[in-house]
């Protein structure tokens, strides 16, 4: 392989932090079926709704693939952030990943999420949503989630038509926010009830 092609396919598995502490660090990660790291432009729109700083956040990045939000949500001070990864070798990658940046407050997990949470009673103040499942699938995901939230938690999700998806779980939580970069839709969500 000539070193043009090896240089496009590390760029092509690499993701930059775009703020906080390791601003401008690269993540590295596996090629793996279904992962398609947040865009630059979809992040940088997200953090701009979290605001700059989540001093004291606890954060879980529910499918976490190359870990770009979990990652970025600890470079902005998050006092907390879980990774779950099914994939063994993203999984290994995102660990990978923690030790280089010297991320003590990052914990990654070698588990489906769905499963993790029924064996967890942890809480979260915001949870990433990025799944690699059909969107049909996202309500009762989120229905899941719900007893994991914090009060007033916010919820990123990632969808074909996040407004439209949110069926079963409209009780529970208001949109905040819905945008859109190229075909991606994304939006977030306020939990405003966790009965």
């Amino acid at each position: 392989m000539n070193n043009s092609r090896i240089l496009q396919r590390r760029r092509a598995n690499s993701v930059r932090i775009g703020g906080g502490e390791w601003r401008s660090r690269l993540l590295t990660f596996p090629d793996a079926e279904g992962l398609r790291p947040t865009g630059d432009r979809v992040k940088q729109t997200l953090f701009n709704w979290l605001g700059q700083s989540l001093d004291g956040q606890i954060c879980l990045d529910a499918f976490a693939g190359s870990g770009a939000l979990g990652f970025e949500a600890a470079s902005r001070g998050a006092q907390q952030v879980v990774l779950c990864e099914a994939n063994r070798e993203t999984a290994k990658s995102l660990t990978g990943n923690a030790q280089r940046l010297g991320a003590a407050q990052c914990k990654v997990v070698h588990a489906d999420v769905r499963q993790w949470l029924r064996l967890n009673s942890a809480k979260f103040n915001i949870a990433f949503c990025d799944p690699p499942f059909s969107t049909a699938m996202i309500d009762t995901f989120l229905a899941q989630l719900v007893p994991h939230l914090a009060d007033d938690a916010l919820v990123y999700v990632e969808l074909a038509n996040v407004v439209e998806t949110l069926r079963s779980v409209r009780s529970q939580f208001v949109v905040e926010k819905v945008s859109k970069a190229g075909a991606v839709h994304f939006g977030l969500l306020r939990l405003i009830s966790a009965g």
